[in-house]
């Protein structure tokens, strides 16, 4: 899938993902009013059955399943879905969930209302090969008249600036400030990049430093409409920030119905 393996940055990311986050309660609950909305607004409002193809630790998932909604969650790491269900646990939600990789979901035709993609996921897939499988499982696993939802960065504006580095984020923790951020290092090509994940970790007058390390292709809007579109859906939709309120540009679209 990658030169660096996806599962294993987000294996070894599990136990520390919520750090990114000040508040990741609060960023689960604002994620779900946002996505929540968009379903609403094509699904009416439910509740509906919805597959998180890429639920890592649930940031998105248990925010919705907490609103109601009958959720499904799956993930390329195991280590992250199995954490998923268990914070769900933990606040009183139920969420069942798989380790799957989203070119082969793991699930009956036309299971679900909604498909969401969300957090910049589909970018780990390096070829339009691997994009095309993907989105022709989401395609595949959803009802003819559902919802397809995908979340990614700007990657419009990333591709002509080019950055080598995020701002650092800063949480709060019982053991002090964790900080957080990331290198970027650009390839040839100028569309994929190699993505060093920082978190500084206070221990004792010191540091502890976890580097995790990942490939994405910096996926224009102008090129994934063209393989979601390729892929079956139509009503192709973006919604951007300052539209949505979501922190990054969502994509949602409608699928060509299936030959019976």
């Amino acid at each position: 899938m990658s030169e660096f393996s996806a599962r294993k940055f987000y294996d070894e990311l599990a136990q520390d993902y919520h750090l990114m986050f000040r508040d990741w309660d609060a960023s689960m609950a604002y994620q779900a009013e946002v996505l929540g909305e968009l379903v609403r607004q094509s699904l009416g409002a439910g509740p509906h059955t919805v597959l998180d193809c890429s639920c890592g630790i649930g940031t998105q998932a248990i925010g919705l399943a907490l609103t109601g909604h009958r959720i499904v969650g799956s993930d390329l790491s195991p280590v992250a879905a199995a954490r998923a269900a268990a914070e769900a646990a933990a606040r009183g939600s139920r969420l069942p969930v798989a380790a799957a990789d989203m070119r082969q979901l793991p699930f009956r035709e036309r299971s679900f209302d909604a498909v969401l993609c969300a957090d910049n996921s589909l970018p780990h897939l390096l070829s339009g090969q691997d994009l095309r499988a993907a989105l022709l499982s989401m395609r595949r696993v959803l009802r003819d008249d559902g919802l397809l939802v995908i979340t990614v960065r700007d990657y419009d504006e990333a591709r002509q600036t080019r950055p080598t580095a995020t701002p650092p984020q800063v949480s709060e923790t019982r053991d002090g400030q964790v900080i957080t951020f990331q290198l970027w290092h650009w390839h040839a090509d100028g569309e994929r990049y190699d993505l060093e994940h920082f978190q500084l970790i206070p221990a004792e007058n010191a540091w502890h430093v976890r580097v995790r390390r990942s490939t994405y292709w910096a996926l224009t809007s102008l090129q994934l409409t063209g393989f979601v579109a390729e892929a079956g859906f139509t009503g192709i939709t973006w919604h951007s920030p300052v539209s949505s309120g979501y922190y990054q540009p969502v994509l949602t679209a409608q699928p060509v119905p299936l030959a019976q």
